[in-house]
């Protein structure tokens, strides 16, 4: 199980976190640093560069000193959707786009002296594009896909040796995948792993390719390969097809989030989307992160990077809105997934603040020995055989196969003390709790309302999410939980 934390300046980092953006880059100098440069936020281009020191927890803006672009300032001019690569200490920036205008310039970082060069480069140079894709071949090579040249979607495939600067078109025999921009490119073993994008004026696309033939330096030569197209039609639960996602690599996954599609061949409207899917290198197949609470809004042309078991989102545009926010995605284990249930009042968001409203209008109506009725459309009720993270613990705690895996959780839960209510609980305890009261009144009423006598109140019913709970709500969530259990 994973957990959204939304970072905090308070807890997770000092210094001044990068503006609102989308369509920047974000790299991984080596387990250091991470590295956000370029984007867009209301329809300007920006050129600054944001450095989070990973040790330190500091965020902060490096005086560069170098080469001056086009516009007199040191280092690249402004510009969105361009391709970032890091290789050691240097990150490789190529192309993007600044207003109407493609570009197709290159220059690299040095991020030990913090110094930029705009790179002469030659060979089969590419052409000026953005929304391109690419990704670091072991140590000095870095391979680049696709884009969008303002006339046509492209399919070449370009690598660049980052120690003679030299480009070579590849050649790559048999079926190719179809041209298009704003996909990912992958580095997973020796395979190129490209996913979605949009092209050809059709839908946007949820295919997955592989291609071969990009040998790392040092490998045999009888290794070589002839570079060749695959497209692979994995098991498991794929995702809807999309562009502007990310694709992160982590431990044994592949770790996709975010990015657009749309309604559908006709629709004009764009979905955005905030899941997390997997795909496992174990298992080849596709399946879902399993997160115990909501994740960020929904989202495209944002950044995500990993930081050992973590996550870092930031940024992006939802189709309305340019983010500013930086979220962790961390498992279960992680120190702070604790601050999800011990924040203070004062943190509260105004939902809460809600709940805590119909909290006082179930203790007046205790007082009162009224009836009350509540409205449970927007509260989604699960049942029992459908709540996975339920079945999950049923199936841990039952060791008889012949007894209910769920009976055996609720009498857990009926003689736990609140101490020893584990935070990978508190989901399914709610949403059992919400579960029981519903289906003892709704049956009654047989509407959405549920209208609950005088001498009961229910404070938590309205939560939608075990994220909202405090410390010190387990005690009475327990005691109104172990009341709802049948004697």
């Amino acid at each position: 199980m994973h957990y959204w934390v939304r970072a905090s300046s308070s807890s997770d980092f000092s210094g001044t976190p990068p503006k609102p953006r989308s369509g920047h880059t974000a790299v991984n100098i080596g387990k250091s640093k991470v590295i956000i440069f370029g984007g867009l936020v209301d329809k300007k281009f920006i050129n600054d560069i944001s450095v989070y020191d990973i040790e330190n927890k500091l965020w902060f803006k490096p005086e560069c000193t170098g080469n001056d672009s086009d516009d007199g300032q040191v280092g690249p001019s402004a510009r969105a959707f361009h391709i970032a690569v890091a290789i050691d200490c240097h990150m490789f920036v190529f192309g993007g786009r600044s207003g109407s205008k493609r570009l197709g310039d290159f220059w690299v970082l040095d991020t030990d002296i913090w110094q930029w060069s705009e790179l002469t480069s030659f060979g089969d140079l590419p052409s000026p594009r953005d929304f391109a894709a690419a990704s670091a071949i072991g140590n000095s090579k870095i391979v680049m896909y696709g884009g969008w040249d303002g006339k046509r979607w492209l399919s070449d495939v370009f690598v660049l040796d980052t120690i003679s600067l030299e480009w070579t078109e590849l050649s790559v025999t048999g079926s190719s995948p179809p041209s298009r921009c704003g996909h990912t490119a992958t580095m997973l073993e020796k395979r190129l792993l490209v996913y979605g994008g949009r092209g050809g004026g059709g839908p946007i696309m949820g295919d997955l390719w592989a291609l071969k033939g990009l040998v790392e330096e040092g490998s045999p030569l009888e290794e070589n390969e002839t570079p060749g197209w695959t497209q692979l039609k994995l098991p498991g639960q794929a995702p809807a097809p999309r562009c502007g996602h990310t694709v992160t690599s982590g431990g044994h996954y592949l770790l996709l989030f975010g990015g657009h599609g749309t309604a559908g061949w006709l629709s004009r409207y764009d979905i955005y989307y905030n899941d997390c899917i997997i795909l496992d290198r174990v298992t080849a197949q596709w399946r879902h992160l399993p997160t115990g609470n909501e994740p960020p809004p929904a989202r495209a042309y944002h950044s995500m990077t990993c930081m050992g078991s973590r996550y870092l989102l930031f940024g992006g545009f939802d189709g309305k809105s340019t983010f500013d926010d930086l979220w962790w995605l961390v498992p279960e284990e992680d120190p702070i997934v604790k601050r999800l249930i011990s924040f203070s009042p004062k943190t509260l968001s105004e939902e809460t603040e809600s709940v805590n409203e119909k909290s006082a209008l179930a203790e007046l109506q205790k007082r009162l020995e009224i009836s009350v009725k509540f409205h449970t459309t927007g509260l989604q009720i699960v049942d029992e055989l459908d709540d996975k993270e339920l079945l999950d613990l049923g199936e841990r705690a039952s060791s008889n196969k012949h007894s209910s895996g769920i009976q055996v959780v609720r009498n857990k839960w009926r003689n736990s003390s609140p101490r020893s209510i584990q935070i990978k609980e508190l989901g399914p305890l709610l949403r059992d709790y919400q579960r029981l009261i519903a289906r003892r009144y709704l049956a009654k009423s047989g509407s959405d309302e549920l209208e609950v006598s005088g001498n009961e109140s229910f404070k938590f019913y309205h939560i939608k999410n075990a994220s909202q709970l405090r410390i010190d709500d387990i005690p009475k969530l327990l005691e109104e939980y172990r009341g709802l259990l049948p004697g």
